[in-house]
């Protein structure tokens, strides 16, 4: 079932921004609870890829890359539908009649890639039991803050960002959908030991985009040739994706996305957040941040 189509032809002017609901520890969006035990029972298949992140940390860019490895940079087929349709959300519920991120996969043919806000743990077991791959992208978290918020404004279905000031301690505390972005990517960082995870760092990509779609593209089983990796460079590029409808999310109807209160695709930089933090708002970031990945070997870079 196309989630393109079926916003195409839903007639309504505004929707209700969501609650926030625990599911097993963890906030989602109210409407996640109705598929829940579906998605933790959900049957994945050996061939099935999937993108994992925190919300706003890069999913996008790195669906876009994946499907043109996997397509041999071929940009017509990459064309062929907006990202939201050739790579499903596999845990999101939207209000009916539209289709769920379920519907949507029961629809693909294998091998089918598959997206994911999840952490770790909450991962269906199906897929490590099938020894399925996944690839998670991470950003530093003051940058996917900023983003974050920027993103809670202007989709009218996710709950109340709120003021900056009211935003940036929702996060820091992990009271918002799909929880802490420290436990998220501890837990991520920890399970890439267990798994076949390629784990890669958004500064990293930005840093050198073709060397980290080399390790992508191996990673896949993809032996790309010069000319192929330099064109989906160029297309995965943020000025060429923010530009392309498939990949840009313009195909949203507003009753959703307010792109006038934001872009989907806004900046796609290293550092933003220094437009955005105060000194103070910056110190209480690092105490939590140093409190927080104390126990881990895990690492960011907050500037380039």
């Amino acid at each position: 079932m196309s989630l393109h189509k079926a916003l195409q032809g839903h007639k309504r002017e505004k929707v209700e921004r969501l609650k926030l609901v625990m599911l097993d520890g963890v906030p989602f969006l109210d409407l996640t609870q109705l598929n829940w035990e579906k998605v933790k029972n959900f049957h994945s298949l050996p061939d099935d890829l999937l993108i994992a992140s925190y919300p706003k940390a890069g999913t996008t860019w790195v669906q876009e890359i994946v499907d043109m490895v996997l397509n041999d940079g071929d940009v017509d087929k990459c064309k062929r539908a907006p990202v939201y349709d050739r790579i499903p959300f596999l845990e999101i519920v939207e209000p009916k009649p539209l289709p769920s991120g379920l519907d949507q996969i029961a629809n693909l043919t294998p091998p089918r890639v598959i997206k994911t806000h999840l952490p770790f743990q909450l991962v269906p077991n199906s897929f490590w039991e099938q020894n399925c791959k996944a690839i998670y992208i991470a950003r530093n978290g003051k940058d996917n803050l900023v983003s974050y918020y920027h993103f809670d404004l202007m989709n009218k279905e996710q709950p109340d960002p709120g003021t900056w000031e009211q935003y940036i301690l929702k996060f820091l505390e992990g009271n918002v959908a799909w929880g802490s972005w420290f436990d998220h990517v501890k837990s991520w960082w920890t399970g890439k030991d267990k798994h076949r995870i390629l784990f890669l760092f958004y500064e990293d990509i930005k840093e050198n985009p073709k060397r980290e779609i080399c390790k992508l593209s191996q990673f896949l089983g993809k032996d790309l040739s010069k000319d192929i990796l330099d064109r989906i460079v160029h297309y995965t590029s943020f000025e060429v994706m923010k530009k392309n409808p498939m990949a840009n999310y313009s195909t949203i109807p507003t009753f959703l996305f307010d792109n006038k209160v934001s872009p989907f695709m806004r900046k796609g930089q290293v550092g933003n957040w220094k437009e955005h933090f105060t000194i103070a708002q910056n110190e209480i970031f690092d105490e939590y941040y140093h409190r927080n990945l104390a126990d881990t070997s895990l690492t960011f870079r907050f500037q380039m």
